[in-house]
């Protein structure tokens, strides 16, 4: 019993000591925490962090380091990578031309670096020289646009139709730069069977090249800082002349002006020229006109032949040449009648104006004179057989006399205007004889 309450007084004092020195330690540590306080607040700090910065290449950097409360302490700026001192308070340490310092109020100080370079890229150190040393860094970010390499790229191509084709464009910058192909005409490119307007990549191959492909294209390196670069190279694509005629066969009449077409095409570019049934070259003069109009590796030749005569009907021949072969076309030439008399014309439109609102009847021209004879489709329909029908009327033109009918002759206008172009007509026939 005794030593139960000896052993309880014991817990109770140990207790309380405990209890009184924690307290006495927690009333140290927080005179100690206020007095870091206080001391804190007589040393310098960053008001701010350093911001980290990107700029172009041959363009200025601008750093900044704020700091409050600097009193007698000094600010220092250093490269980080190579522990390099570049300043220590007003004064500019590096030998490095390009670097130097400004500060406003004892507070901000600004490293300035003019007509950045890419070895400037890094870490760059502001410093304050309390013990221990205080600092902030700021990341320096040199982009460079894309420049194309000239000795990676290829230039202008001179290809034969039918080979492959591998174009090559490299380029340099920061970021690394991305490369496209395109036509510098916009239009698509025909690339493994399938036409596309861009193709990505360092690389451009074409298998089995052919004339559609002849173009300029251009390499365009990018990498999201201006400017962007191109390069411009022409592929040239070799085939020999190739010649198409749209009409082989003219039809001319004495005096008329008659043009003949060619169209070929060929690169290198080809010889085009004319010549006659006999081979002789045709000249541009007051008979013959020779024409010749490009379009890319297209031609078009043209012939004209000015008052044809008979001794211009017969075969004329187009021929183009290049280095890689050479190609002709005949187109042949025949005379076909001249047109009938104006008199016969107006005879005709006259005609046909008169039963243009009647019922649809089929006329037969007699002779070169317009004289024509209707016949009513309702009433003949070829077939001479028929007993009850028997053979088909022949209508004259109204007002016309006939011996079937004895009718007296009919004086309209237009009726007599009628006979006297027949009359007329039939007289004129009659002198040509």
């Amino acid at each position: 019993m005794r030593t139960t309450i000896m052993a309880t007084f014991a817990f109770i004092f140990t207790t309380i000591a405990t209890a009184a020195i924690f307290a006495e330690g927690k009333s140290s540590q927080s005179s100690d925490s206020k007095a870091e306080y206080n001391n804190e607040l007589n040393f310098p700090r960053f008001a701010e962090p350093i911001p980290n910065i990107t700029v172009s290449v041959g363009r200025d950097a601008l750093l900044a380091c704020v700091v409050d409360n600097l009193k007698g302490y000094k600010v220092a700026w250093v490269r980080v990578d190579t522990q390099t001192i570049l300043s220590i308070h007003h004064n500019v340490i590096t030998q490095n031309p390009r670097i130097t310092l400004s500060y406003n109020d004892h507070r901000s100080w600004y490293l300035q670096i003019k007509e950045v370079e890419e070895n400037d890229r890094g870490w760059y150190m502001c410093q304050i020289n309390t013990d221990p040393m205080r600092s902030r860094k700021g990341y320096l970010q040199v982009v460079v646009p894309p420049v194309i390499l000239e000795q990676y790229t290829s230039n202008d191509m001179v290809v034969r139709e039918g080979s492959n084709v591998t174009l090559n464009c490299r380029a340099r910058g920061y970021p690394e730069p991305y490369i496209m192909w395109r036509r510098e005409d916009g239009s698509e490119m025909s690339i493994g069977g399938e036409n596309v307007a861009v193709v990505d990549g360092e690389v451009l191959s074409i298998v089995k090249v052919s004339r559609l492909h002849m173009a300029a294209y251009l390499c365009v390196a990018s990498n999201g800082v201006p400017p962007s670069v191109s390069k411009k190279l022409e592929l040239r694509v070799q085939f020999p002349p190739m010649l198409s005629i749209p009409n082989q066969l003219e039809g001319a009449y004495t005096g008329q002006d008659v043009t003949l077409e060619c169209h070929t095409e060929a690169y290198p570019a080809s010889i085009n020229y004319w010549t006659t049934d006999r081979g002789d070259m045709i000249i541009s003069g007051d008979k013959f006109e020779t024409l010749s109009i490009s379009n890319g590796y297209s031609k078009y030749m043209k012939l004209k032949i000015r008052s044809v005569g008979a001794k211009d009907f017969g075969s004329y021949r187009c021929v183009a040449k290049n280095s890689l072969g050479e190609t002709d076309g005949l187109i042949k030439l025949d005379e076909i009648p001249a047109p009938t008399t104006p008199m016969t014309t107006e005879i005709y439109q006259l005609n046909r104006s008169r039963v243009k609102n009647r019922k649809k009847y089929d006329f037969v021209t007699i002779g070169d004179y317009g004289v024509e004879e209707w016949r009513d489709n309702n009433d003949y329909n070829g077939d001479f057989s028929l007993p009850s029908r028997g053979p088909p009327p022949i209508r004259h033109p109204p007002g016309a006399y006939h011996n079937s009918s004895h009718s007296p002759l009919l004086t309209t206008p237009s009726t007599c205007l009628v006979i006297l172009a027949i009359l007329l007509a039939a007289m004129n026939a009659m002198l040509l004889r």
